[in-house]
């Protein structure tokens, strides 16, 4: 029994599904979960008529011009056929009906419900009913005995019973099925069948066989089974002439047995493994309509059985095909149209490797394999024949079924199958069969073509009426093919037997009266994909061509492609172009991609790398963000965007189908955005794309990179983190392609991502991760280097600190590689020694708002993190306008950096001159806590980390910054206490620091600080047990209770401390102060002093 398993289509919503032929076989009828019954008029009918019967549609039949649904509300209706309309209920129950069916001769109508009841209406006479009552649990089926007599049903309780229609009385009943407790936990519908006609046998499912029980005896007369069936039988329908079975399972299995040899005659698998809920013979015996519990419809086509002989002759051997049959047109127009997941070619070859070892021994052949080797000792998987033809008559039959001696088999290629490639089609457009379809849906406007008995027309829309009004084009060429940019509208026509191909462009924003072109393309070649870009066009060819226009309608380059293209895209100066760099194997599809760039200096960007793709899935989108970056999205849901800075590769940055509510439902991509981060796509319900009318509404979907564990904090920081580094990469593209970069939102990009790895730095470090800490670090920032440093060092992890150090001096040392030209050491030292400098008027601008430092100090973290932030991006290395810069006298590759942790001599004179701040986090935080005893970090001074000084500051509210502890909130206020460790540190043997002067030991005191040096003592007494944090915190309360004007009494006592030293300050650009200034810089310079050795020394030393 040769047949062909037609691909799968979408015909409802995911759910439980049934289907039935009219009584002439013009159509096929289903219902489905969605509550409508579709009618079509075939399997490739894109436009089914459909009757909406309620929320839920659970079963249907038809009979004689009705039309019988069981739906969600509980009752049995009738609506007229084809017509649709309705026509009354026949019957209700107190819940949903779970299977309805008709006797032979279309006058009742039987019903089983999930309330244990089975119905027996006639249909001319509703209110005539026979009420079945006896099952304890939901009725899964229902079947009339031909003669009328009996009906048998099954239930949930796990019986099967006979019963007498008249006497509404239970004939028998067998215990064969599994109880449950509803028809959704059911292991199988058990759907009976009476052969039709004379009735000799009522089929039951049972587990993974078939029995058979004579009618009027009931005796169980046999079983019909299949080594290969593994999975319980769902459901079983006799052919019209009653001779063969068809039985669905649930793992997608059908199994057509020829009863009086009780053989299996034809095995099909289902292409995606799932359960057959439904089956239904086609009145000539010739199709199988089979629909499944994911609400899609499947046919099996030439089957080759009659209704009216009754012995049937040999059948011939199927007719040999070809190794071109892979490629026939059904294969190349499904894999044009898209219309499911079962129309991509690849999935016939993915079931073929499920398939192929139980299909040979039954019935002979390799269903679904062409691929045969073309030489003399090959034969067509259709001509082979394993023993005895299963369609012999009954003498054949009885003469045995002997398997013939594999000496007599000829052998059969078996290898990977080759994949269909697919065709060319154009990213943004729906199918071409369509009468009303879009040409193009992309960022710019939407291309409309309608073709149909009252109009051949193509209707141009845009999303900005400010580009252009709309336009209405009459199709006479019969354009397939459009793309629509902010200049015009190109179309192309396939050639036909006494016309070319032609190209036509309408350019609307040309500024002359003479705003369109078309071009015919040389005999034979047909325009297969088109594109436009920013002032050029592009066309590849059937001939492997790409041929370049300028959008005026010029000749430009022309170049061949590697293989058939199969989709382009174009944006500004970038092409790209997608084709087949060979054939593909099992499933897959073998796709290259070519990417040029345009412009002043063409260049190409890609040549030849090969396309992924997800397994088993086909290319349905290609396009470019609105940045320009290039991605696609395959037919399995997962969109893939170009890595420019990881060499071009290919990152997953969404899966539509994990937003998808069914499996039958799609989202039709149009477009996406970098910044914001959006995918532009439209849902469609049970379809792959969206119909025209009425207009489908544009969803935004988020982007989501496929990282582990986005469930924890962890997770989702790092999937938040490395989609900000690939979402802002077109920046620095479009910056070397000479456009204009937004660079207040690349600022605030970085700003995230910095914000980001500070998040997860802090949580390693709470984690106790401290390489995990340094990785991090690795990614950050100088200056939120920086920031990471203090966090260490006040979490007490001083080892973590150190290492830090390091690559803040790394990262520091670069940016001077960077920034500093190789032969100009005078401005080399000019820029750093402006990073790091102090200036005279900005001391004094800080001096004067010195005053509100007491308020400044009560700052909580979160505010000190948004003041860092906004300074966070200053280069440490530019120069600050209007304030002077002084070259230091010695060559920089002497001195080196400047020591973070040198410690001013409180005993030497501030000088005017514009010193280096000691602006050390470290330093900062000495008089703020209690240090341990050194721990061997002392003994290794060649190996010590230099903390870099941080970048100047530009107020002084600046000061405070992200994790200080209140000490390091007032850098400027050092009271002789807090200096006396720092005193101590310089006394160490191991430690030889020169005297230093430290501009901060220059400031005047506040009146908070005149008001702790005099009232220290007082609260050391009252609080012997507060280190130096915990005595600065009581003196601050102590502070703010007292009066306003005794606090005002305070600040003006300290500003009549400071004019003395606001005058030195006026005068610092005097010429000798200048001298001393270099003088003194250049003494602190050239003495070195081990990094590792003052940390440990400032870490570990006690007050």
């Amino acid at each position: 029994m040769p047949c062909e398993r037609k691909p799968m289509r979408y015909g409802h919503s995911e759910g439980h599904t049934e289907v039935c032929f009219d009584d002439t076989g013009r159509y096929i009828v289903t219902c489905g979960n969605d509550g409508d019954v579709r009618i079509w008029e075939s399997l490739d009918d894109d436009d089914p008529k459909f009757i909406t019967v309620g929320e839920k549609a659970y079963s249907l039949a038809l009979k004689k011009g009705k039309l019988v649904t069981a739906s969600s509300s509980n009752t049995v209706q009738i609506h007229t056929f084809p017509d649709g309309d309705p026509d009354g209920i026949l019957t209700r129950f107190t819940t949903n009906a779970t299977h309805v069916t008709f006797n032979r001769s279309g006058t009742r109508v039987a019903a089983g419900s999930s309330d244990f009841m089975v119905k027996v209406v006639e249909v001319s006479d509703s209110s005539q009913q026979k009420t079945l009552r006896g099952h304890e649990a939901p009725v899964l089926s229902v079947t009339f005995d031909p003669k009328d007599e009996y009906l048998a049903s099954s239930s949930c309780d796990g019986s099967v019973v006979v019963w007498s229609i008249e006497q509404q009385t239970q004939v028998i009943s067998w215990p064969l099925l599994q109880k449950t407790n509803d028809v959704s936990n059911a292991t199988s519908l058990c759907r009976l069948a009476f052969q039709p006609a004379a009735g000799k046998f009522l089929a039951v499912p049972v587990e993974t066989r078939v029995h058979l029980y004579e009618r009027g005896s009931w005796d169980h007369v046999g079983s019909l089974s299949d080594e290969l069936l593994t999975q319980p039988v769902n459901v079983a329908v006799w052919s019209p002439c009653g001779r063969f079975l068809a039985a669905g399972a649930i793992g997608g299995l059908l199994t057509i047995w020829d009863v009086n040899s009780r053989l299996v005659v034809e095995r099909q698998k289902h292409e995606k493994g799932f359960t057959v809920c439904s089956l239904a013979w086609h009145p000539s015996g010739s199709q199988i309509a089979y629909t499944d519990t994911e609400g899609c419809l499947g046919l099996l086509d030439g089957l080759g059985t009659s209704g009216t002989s009754t012995s049937s002759t040999k059948a011939p051997a199927a007719k040999p095909k070809d190794y071109d049959d892979l490629f026939d047109e059904d294969d190349d127009r499904l894999m044009d149209e898209g219309l499911s997941d079962a129309n991509s070619p690849v999935k016939k070859a993915a079931e073929d490797e499920d398939d192929d070892d139980f299909l040979i021994p039954s019935t002979g052949r390799v269903r679904n394999r062409g691929a045969i080797l073309n030489d003399e000792n090959s034969l067509d998987t259709g001509s082979l024949k394993l023993g005895q033809d299963k369609f012999g008559d009954d003498e054949d039959d009885d003469a045995g079924s002997s398997v013939a001696p594999a000496a007599a088999q000829r052998p059969v290629y078996d290898g990977p199958v080759p994949t269909p490639p697919q065709k060319a089609f154009q990213p943004g457009a729906t199918p071409a069969h369509l009468t009303h379809r879009f040409m193009m849906w992309n960022s710019v406007g939407i291309v409309r073509g309608y073709n149909d008995e009252q109009d051949n027309a193509i209707d141009v829309e845009f999303h900005d009426t400010a580009v252009h009004h709309a336009m209405h084009l009459t199709n006479s060429l019969g354009h397939t093919m459009a793309d629509l940019s902010q200049e015009a509208v190109l179309l192309a026509c396939p050639s036909t037997d006494d016309l070319a191909s032609k190209l036509q462009c309408l350019h609307f924003s040309c500024w002359d009266t003479s705003k369109e072109w078309m071009v015919d393309l040389p005999q034979g070649e047909d325009v297969k994909a088109l594109c436009l870009g920013q002032g050029w066009a592009a066309v590849a060819t059937s001939a492997l061509l790409l041929r370049l226009f300028s959008v005026g309608g010029v000749q430009r380059e022309i170049f061949s492609l590697p293989g058939p293209v199969v989709c382009m895209a174009g944006h500004g100066e970038q092409l790209l172009v997608v084709y087949h760099r060979a054939t593909g194997f099992d499933g897959e599809q073998a796709l290259g991609i070519q990417l040029l760039q345009f412009g002043r200096r063409k260049r190409q960007l890609m040549n030849g790398e090969p396309l992924p793709l997800s397994p088993k899935s086909y290319l349905s989108w290609a396009g470019f963000t609105a940045e320009g970056t290039a991605c696609y999205v395959d037919s399995n849901g997962l969109v893939r965007m170009l890595n420019r800075a990881l060499g071009n590769t290919w990152t997953p940055v969404c899966n539509t189908r994990e937003t998808c509510k069914s499996k039958s439902d799609h989202y039709w991509v149009v477009g996406a955005h970098e910044n914001p981060q959006q995918l532009r796509c439209i849902p469609c319900k049970g379809s792959r794309y969206p119909p025209t009318l009425p207009r489908p509404a544009v969803a935004i979907l988020p982007f989501k990179l496929p990282l582990c564990q986005t469930s924890t904090e962890k997770g989702q920081m790092e999937e938040q983190y490395w989609r900000s580094v690939l979402f802002h990469n077109h920046y620095s593209f479009l910056s070397s392609s000479g456009y204009e970069v937004d660079e207040a939102a690349q600022t605030q990009s970085d700003k995230e991502q910095q914000e980001l790895l500070m998040k997860m730095f802090a949580l390693s470090c709470k984690l106790e991760r401290e390489f995990r800490c340094v990785e991090l670090a690795e990614l950050m920032t100088q200056n939120v280097v920086t920031l990471a440093i203090r966090y260490a060092s006040r979490s007490r992890r001083m080892n973590l600190a150190q290492r830090l150090s390091e690559i803040a001096l790394e990262k520091s040392t670069q940016l001077q590689e960077d920034e500093e030209p190789e032969d100009e050491p005078e401005f080399t030292s000019d820029r750093r020694t402006s990073g790091y400098q102090q200036s005279e008027p900005y001391n004094t601008r800080q001096n004067e708002e010195e005053d509100d430092e007491e308020e400044r100090v009560e700052e909580e973290d979160g505010r000190e993190m948004e003041t860092e932030e906004t300074k966070r991006r200053l280069n440490p290395f530019a120069k600050e306008s209007g304030l002077p810069v002084r070259p230091s006298l010695t060559p920089v590759g002497r001195v080196g950096r400047s020591n973070p942790f040198k410690v001013a001599d409180s005993g030497k004179p501030a000088s005017s001159s514009g010193q280096p701040r000691a602006s050390n986090i470290l330093d900062n935080m000495r008089s703020s806590r209690k240090l341990a005893p050194l721990s061997g970090s002392a003994g290794k001074p060649s190996k010590g980390p230099v903390l870099k000084p941080l970048a100047p500051r530009t107020k002084a509210k600046a000061q405070s910054t992200l994790l200080q502890i209140s000490s390091n909130k007032m850098p400027n206020k050092k009271t002789p206490e807090a200096a006396e460790p720092a005193a101590d540190l310089q006394k160490q043997p191991d430690v030889v620091a020169p005297p230093a002067e430290n501009t901060e030991n220059k400031r005047p005191k506040t009146g908070f600080q005149l008001w702790l040096d005099e009232n220290r003592k007082i609260i050391i007494a009252d609080n012997p047990d507060l280190d130096e944090t915990d005595v600065i915190k009581e003196a601050m309360g102590r502070f703010r209770t007292m009066s306003a004007d005794e606090r005002l009494s305070w600040t003006e006592r300290a500003k009549g401390q400071s004019g003395d030293a606001a005058d030195v300050k006026k005068r610092k650009r005097a010429e000798n102060e200048a001298v001393e200034s270099d003088e003194s810089n250049a003494r602190k310079k050239s003495s070195s002093l081990d990094p590792s050795s003052k940390l440990s020394a400032f870490a570990f030393s006690k007050h």
